[in-house]
């Protein structure tokens, strides 16, 4: 049984949920999937051509656009859908242990819920414990913030636990919870050709996962000219009905705002005992003697060699060439810094 507030009063399971939209039209996907954001193209992680799976659940890929159907694919057609869940609310029905969809919209459109300018970055790409088991595209915090210094910089994905702690302790409606880490879901039942395509899908996906760690936390907008990467209100992956744009906005780094942001990630749920407990958080590492921007040209060439990722090469095949990623493209500057 999921981890809701309170499973005695829990009465009807639900997907309605507040959370980010990462869904994205592409070529390759469904052709009623809507772009919410250009950030990040998740068909970088994604194994369209089954190079390295075998099979998978009967939806497919949920993300990178979607699926198309036939003739491009023999899945289930369907839009892409790729979200990330912060608080799953159930249903709208408050006697089956949800909220009325008013008091969601009401509260969102209040200002009693900060909502900062969303950037993220995605951590890891895993599979979970299911068998077979869903390939999930993480957002984890890599560090805690610094509570002694508050003109340290944040820790990238901040802002999700910052959300994520408001409405735990704002809602409390019987069937509350979240549904594990932070994370993104990409594909079920994936089931890998052998362990050697196991291995090399996910060194792909590293390397992916370091490209987009050289532009850092990214907004989630659907044009370049937005500024509006906020939450959206779902009845279920498959409907975002009402978006909600950032009401607390940045700089962070004034003195009022960093202690409201530190206030709220002193703590973290925990769905063992369902109550608060001191955050815990991993160390930072050492900060590294040569910044990624500094490295050699010839160094990020031959990064950007291995972002084209072939598979023969993974598999310990032929040097396949690579198509590499512009080095003037790899290392230019992020976003400005909020």
């Amino acid at each position: 049984m999921p981890p809701v507030l309170k499973p005695d009063q829990s009465k009807r399971d639900g997907l309605a949920f507040l959370g980010l939209s990462l869904a994205r039209k592409s070529d390759r996907g469904h052709p009623d999937s809507v772009t919410h954001q250009i950030a990040f193209d998740l068909n970088d992680v994604i194994d369209r051509s089954y190079d390295y799976l075998q099979s998978t659940n009967d939806d497919g890929w949920l993300v990178g656009g979607g699926e198309p159907g036939p003739p491009k694919s023999y899945k289930l057609p369907a839009k892409d859908s790729a979200h990330m869940e912060i608080m799953r609310i159930g249903t709208y029905n408050p006697e089956w242990g949800g909220i009325s969809e008013k008091e969601i919209i009401d509260t969102m459109k209040s200002g009693k819920i900060l909502i900062p300018q969303i950037e993220v970055l995605p951590t890891a790409v895993v599979a979970n414990p299911n068998s077979p088991p869903e390939l999930e595209i993480r957002f984890d915090m890599p560090h805690g913030p610094d509570f002694d210094d508050i003109t340290a910089a944040l820790p990238a994905n901040w802002q999700l636990r910052f959300v994520h702690n408001q409405l735990f302790k704002h809602f409390h409606n019987p069937s509350r919870f979240c549904p594990g880490a932070f994370h993104s879901t990409i594909v079920r039942k994936a089931e890998f050709r052998s362990e050697q395509h196991k291995d090399a899908y996910f060194s792909m996906c590293e390397a992916i996962l370091k490209k987009w760690r050289l532009h850092g936390p990214r907004p989630l907008n659907a044009h370049p000219a937005d500024n509006k990467s906020g939450i959206w209100l779902f009845t279920d992956r498959t409907k975002p009905t009402h978006f909600f744009p950032p009401n607390f906005l940045p700089p962070y780094d004034t003195e009022e705002k960093r202690k409201i942001i530190l206030l709220y990630l002193t703590e973290e749920w925990d769905e063992e005992t369902l109550g608060w407990k001191k955050a815990e958080y991993p160390e930072k590492e050492a900060e590294k003697k040569v910044e990624d921007k500094a490295v050699a040209p010839v160094e990020i060439a031959n990064f950007m060699q291995w972002c084209g990722n072939p598979i023969e090469a993974l598999l310990g095949g032929g040097a396949a060439a690579a198509v590499a990623t512009p080095v003037t493209e790899a290392i230019s500057p992020s976003s400005p810094s909020k």
